[in-house]
């Protein structure tokens, strides 16, 4: 039987399998002829100290064949393509493993994408940042893989109680990832591996019997006597099915728009406003890790802070979110006449700069100048903000921006660092882009995060707004254990833009648990 190890090591041990093989071997007095494997379970960084260390748990085999641990690999699939049809709206990670999942329970999944494929997708990209065009179609947030396929590719959540993470990390393996992400604490993919992976994951969808449809934008709800009976495609084809997971995405407010105006419930939500800020990888680097330079084997380093900061006789919370070593920010708008940035790496994260989404949570009471708007308030709201963001920076894609010390002091930037964000960066006043709560807490906030992390508040860090989209503004309720929506018969709101996720891997284990939930439906009917 192997024997289980919990060991703290140096990083040049810790991420290098082979010394980690030859540390254990001279630790334990093994002899080299009876050494089979030592095999890497869990890793993480502990950088408490001024000395950072590696935690790692391995499995050692001495003198015996190695055994691990088998892993989910597509021989679960089925081939399903004359099975009962399950249409899913949306092919980001909640709509992609909803369809895994239900053909391996035996359901022919149906996913139909209002965007371009991961190769098409690539065009829109180019053209919102180097020549400032938004496709409302497609672009950073809508196409194939929905808004993680460009991300950092984080792949760590803190809904452990939603369901089987190790599940989602290894159907990501199986089509392609690296099997790292099984293994590290904090596990990403980056986004220049993440198209491949996604195209994978949907040859393995049709190869089973489903299909993958885009460009086919949902225009209609097909409801009879308070029953799903499918979806109207491009205000034309109609597409049937007893079952419709809505797994749109944060972003999708015509889908919002829509189902309001077919009378079917919806609910305004909170969600969280900011910024993002950018430091140098370098800066980040030497204040998480102690040194001046990190050296070859530890990876860029991350950060992540919070802090309650007094207004209004109460107090009111502040946070970083979606940090993004190694990254890039990014031009995240759906619209043209709006301004959104948001936050990516690719796998080596090698970028020089750091960037992190940096945001405030807003509520009904800030929605309150579009109270007529009902539901839709906050989604107004965020818009006001993102519209304010693009005329401030010049009606393009640019976005508005102040060093960091002089957003605190509220003086405009007469010059800006260097920036990450290809469409470019134009000097303002962000108290006039923000609404004044949010513009506050963040003035006051940022110092209390420069005394968390010694030079982090700093003039050569920047703001750049606005980062507007952490999660939906909209919630489309559902019940808590049969996850249908309480009017709508066959109707399951799904994922980050129903309001049940917040990235990669709660959204895909929302998109299982939905799947499931239909399963057990349709199943006890028969």
């Amino acid at each position: 039987m192997a024997k289980r190890l919990n060991l703290q090591v140096s990083p040049e041990v810790g991420f290098d399998e082979q010394a980690l093989s030859e540390y254990v071997i001279q630790q334990e007095g093994i002899q080299e002829a009876t050494f089979k494997e030592v095999h890497l379970l869990k890793r993480s960084i502990d950088a408490r100290a001024k000395k950072v260390k590696v935690n790692v748990s391995v499995d050692v085999f001495v003198d015996e064949p190695v055994v691990t641990e088998e892993i989910w690999g597509k021989s679960h699939l089925q081939n399903i393509e004359n099975a009962e049809s399950v249409i899913i709206v949306g092919a980001g990670p909640a709509g992609l493993f909803a369809a895994l999942e239900l053909i391996e329970q035996g359901k022919r999944p149906i996913v139909l994408e209002r965007g371009k494929d991961v190769k098409e997708r690539r065009r829109d990209l180019a053209n919102i940042n180097k020549k400032h065009i938004v496709n409302s179609e497609s672009n950073y947030c809508f196409g194939e893989g929905g808004a993680g396929t460009y991300s950092d590719g984080k792949l760590y959540t803190r809904s452990k109680k939603r369901g089987d993470i190790r599940r989602v990390l290894e159907m990501l393996v199986a089509h392609g990832a690296t099997s790292k992400i099984l293994v590290d604490a904090h596990p990403h993919i980056g986004t220049n591996k993440l198209p491949k992976l996604i195209q994978d994951m949907r040859e393995t969808i049709i190869s089973c019997g489903g299909e993958v449809r885009f460009g086919a934008k949902v225009t209609n709800f097909l409801v009879t006597n308070s029953e799903i009976k499918g979806v109207e495609v491009n205000y034309q084809e109609k597409e049937y099915a007893n079952a419709v997971i809505l797994a749109t995405g944060h972003s999708a407010r015509d889908i919002f728009t829509l189902l309001k105006q077919q009378n079917i419930l919806i609910e305004a939500k909170p969600f969280a406003l900011g910024v993002r800020i950018e430091h140098s990888q370098k800066l980040i680097d030497s204040i998480q890790y102690h040194c001046d330079t990190r050296g070859e084997f530890l990876p860029p380093a991350s950060y992540s802070l919070v802090t309650q900061v007094p207004f209004k006789g109460g107090k009111q919370g502040m946070f970083s979110f979606c940090m993004c070593p190694g990254g890039f920010i990014v031009p995240s708008a759906t619209e043209t006449g709006e301004v959104v940035v948001n936050g990516m790496s690719p796998s080596k994260r090698d970028s020089k700069y750091s960037n992190s989404g940096i945001v405030v949570t807003v509520n009904e009471e800030d929605f309150a100048p579009f109270k007529k708007e009902e539901e839709l308030a906050g989604l107004a709201f965020q818009r006001s903000i993102e519209q304010k963001a693009c005329v401030a920076a010049g009606s393009t894609q640019k976005a508005p921006a102040q060093r960091l010390v002089d957003f605190v002091n509220g003086k405009v930037s007469t010059t800006l660092p260097d920036t990450s964000y290809i469409p470019g960066l134009t000097p303002s006043n962000l108290k006039d882009v923000l609404p004044h709560k949010v513009a506050q807490v963040l003035r006051k906030g940022f110092k209390d995060f420069g005394k968390k992390m010694k030079g982090y508040y700093t003039n050569e860090a920047q703001v750049v707004g606005v980062e507007s989209r952490t999660s939906s503004p909209v919630k489309i309720p559902r019940d808590k254990e049969t996850c249908e929506h309480p009017q709508i018969q066959g109707l399951y709101p799904c994922g980050e833009g129903a309001g049940y996720a917040g990235g990669i891997v709660s959204a895909a284990m929302d998109g299982i648990r939905c799947a499931r939930e239909i399963v057990i439906k349709y199943d006890s009917q028969k």
